[in-house]
């Protein structure tokens, strides 16, 4: 059986149905659409999943908030990238706070979802790789992340990986800049000129 490429490219209201297709109906990334750094701890809980979903919509058909992977055409993965100031809820987080010498508004990769039935065949490299092109394309000079390390806990789920791996980041050149807890980074890219 032949190899199937994964492309990625940035979402658009055009790619609206697949994206809801990657999201689904079950599983922890239809519960949270993307939402968790946009709005307050307390509104995440009391919005319904049709809502969250409605935001990234209104979020796609405003822009374009991130890159979508499809495997031999069928969707099956997506990658959130927006500047910092997009996500209120990182300038909260003692894990992503602005610290001194830290860029004021990078574009940020906040989280993946690669459907279920298809990890583990190189999704995630994919979405990554397109997120940075996405960032650069749209003028950012530095991208982070904030990804976790199962090196130090193996036992991380695969709900607690939405933030991409430490080991992901640094195969695409991603540098660690700060260990804010034993099980997260914060990782940054230089892409621009």
């Amino acid at each position: 059986m032949a190899e199937q490429t994964i492309s990625v490219e940035s979402v658009g209201t055009e790619t609206w149905d697949e994206l809801r297709t990657v999201f689904g109906e079950r599983g922890d990334a239809s519960g949270c659409w993307c939402q968790w750094f946009k709005v307050t701890g307390a509104q995440f809980h009391e919005l319904s999943r049709e809502r969250k979903a409605e935001l990234l919509h209104m979020s796609v058909d405003a822009g374009s908030p991130g890159v979508i992977a499809r495997l031999g055409g069928e969707p099956v993965g997506w990658a959130a990238v927006e500047p910092f100031s997009a996500y209120p809820a990182l300038r909260r987080s003692p894990i992503t706070k602005r610290q001194p010498g830290d860029p004021e508004d990078p574009w940020a990769v906040t989280c993946f979802v690669v459907r279920i039935d298809h990890r583990n065949r190189g999704i995630a490299r994919a979405l990554l790789a397109g997120a940075v092109d996405h960032a650069a394309e749209r003028g950012a000079e530095v991208v982070e992340g904030y990804p976790v390390d199962p090196g130090v806990r193996p036992s991380l789920s695969a709900a607690e990986r939405y933030h991409g791996t430490v080991s992901l980041f640094a195969s695409r050149g991603f540098e660690v800049v700060r260990r804010p807890s034993a099980t997260r980074a914060v990782m940054r890219l230089l892409v621009g000129s």
